[in-house]
């Protein structure tokens, strides 16, 4: 019988560590906060014919799809980022056909094909120890939260079937570390770089703070403003659009922990759009 294991119990261990929780299926909860220093990742894994333009995507859209690794067609294991079996090595992931989720699971030997494409994308949860490290708080981390995500009125650059509305994470920031905070993050161009929007929620087409598309509601309290970055759950809204027969994404705020340092050079990854993401043309003017 497996051992559950709790988001508190894995703080602070070394990501092997907390990879042999997530492959044995001891946890299957959300990685915020955990692997301190590691690069974490979002996940899509397409069959082959889809990968082309879902690469292109990314290309065009490198500030909410930063690919930090590629893997090749029907390998599950994504060396680039370390010791990694696809498979059992994300705590859990969605599963859609048609464009239309179907279910959840947290295991993919079973539907593991030879001709599926992995892509892991740029996490913006890498760069919360630095900003928790400075000073800034990172409220859904201390109240084991997953970070709450919003579909926005912004438009991604379409590349062949793929398009649709960006997707945001929001983070409540003290008024006098909004600049720090967006110093600090923009050295992540891997992790999608600074915010694009601070302030006026409805500037983003995001009607109530409290009623997030996805992770939990944080409260924003007197003194802070919502802060907003490029998140990479965006591809979940472009393949809604796409309505490809079969693809895998990890479950919102249930990311893959790579081997990889969070600030290795960007140039070490295989997208060098990544390197244009901490300045995309999708920042918005403060509010």
């Amino acid at each position: 019988m497996t051992v559950t294991l709790s988001h508190a119990q894995l703080l602070g261990l070394p990501v092997e560590e907390v990879r042999a929780a997530i492959r044995s299926g001891a946890y299957t909860g959300h990685t915020a906060g955990l692997a301190a220093g590691k690069l974490q990742a979002n996940l899509v894994i397409l069959p082959a014919a889809e990968a082309k333009d879902f690469a292109e995507f990314c290309r065009s859209n490198p500030r909410p799809c930063p690919v930090v690794a590629q893997g090749e067609a029907g390998n599950p294991m994504l060396s680039a980022l370390g010791d990694i079996d696809i498979r059992t090595d994300v705590p859990a992931f969605n599963v859609y056909r048609n464009g239309g989720l179907d279910r959840r699971v947290e295991d993919l030997s079973g539907l593991w094909r030879d001709d599926l494409v992995i892509f892991a994308l740029g996490c913006s949860f890498t760069f919360e120890r630095a900003l928790m490290e400075d000073g800034i708080a990172m409220r859904h981390i201390s109240q084991d939260k997953t970070v709450p995500m919003f579909r926005t009125n912004v438009d991604t650059v379409p590349a062949g079937p793929f398009g649709g509305g960006l997707v945001v994470s929001m983070r409540p920031i003290a008024k006098d570390q909004v600049e720090r905070a967006s110093e600090i993050t923009a050295r992540y161009p891997q992790a999608h770089g600074a915010p694009v929007h601070v302030g006026d929620p409805a500037v983003l087409g995001i009607g109530d703070l409290n009623s997030p598309d996805w992770g939990d509601p944080v409260e924003v309290l007197d003194g802070e403003v919502p802060v907003f970055w490029a998140c990479g759950v965006t591809p979940q809204n472009a393949i809604r659009q796409a309505r490809p027969r079969f693809c895998i994404t990890h479950a919102p705020g249930h990311m893959l922990i790579a081997d990889t340092d969070e600030m290795a050079p960007v140039g070490a990854f295989s997208a060098s759009a990544a390197v244009q993401a901490a300045s995309s043309p999708l920042t918005l003017a403060n509010n």
